[in-house]
């Protein structure tokens, strides 16, 4: 059986891409927004902007679990963390972080979890990469990589021992 190995394209600097990231945010950035990252890659990239863009306050962390709707024929995830919104959402613009944006639909879990919180004013979507193929009408505001990825394999967003983050790409479990 000949199969042929599949092809992943070359993987930028993920520290590199949260400052062209916060770069492409700060040309908008309202003086009264607030950033909700998403666990756990959404999370990582929400507190280097927090950084980077020199954010007053906290950011949120949310965790998608409960709202996904896969959640019946899936189950539970293993790694469920609590979201902790420390600020009030009602009437204020929100930046969604992720590592990654695909199939959209962790982003429509993410705005469900949000609007248990309140009512933003506004929701605008800043990820690292976005692999197209779209399942729902859901697009990044702020996106420094668009990147084609065969769909039987995964872009991963993770730390090294030094809390840099790093792209890697593995087979879809």
């Amino acid at each position: 059986m000949n199969s042929k190995p599949a092809t992943h394209p070359e993987l930028p600097d993920a520290e590199a891409q949260c400052v062209e990231l916060a770069a492409l945010i700060r040309q908008q950035l309202h003086p009264d927004t607030l950033l909700v990252g998403v666990h756990s890659g959404g999370a990582w990239v929400a507190r280097r902007l927090h950084q980077l863009l020199d954010l007053p306050g906290e950011i949120g962390l949310i965790d998608v679990s409960f709202h996904r709707d896969d959640y019946g024929a899936r189950g539970l995830h293993p790694r469920v963390r609590p979201s902790s919104i420390p600020f009030d959402v009602e009437g204020r613009p929100l930046i969604l972080v992720d590592d990654v944006v695909y199939t959209g639909r962790t982003t429509r879990a993410a705005i469900n979890e949000l609007f248990d919180y309140g009512r933003p004013a506004s929701i605008q979507l800043a990820v690292l990469a976005d692999r197209g193929r779209r399942q729902l009408p859901i697009c990044a505001d702020f996106c420094p990589w668009y990147v084609n990825l065969d769909p039987a394999l995964e872009l991963v967003l993770s730390t090294d021992a030094e809390g840099r983050l790093r792209w890697s790409v593995e087979a879809h479990a």
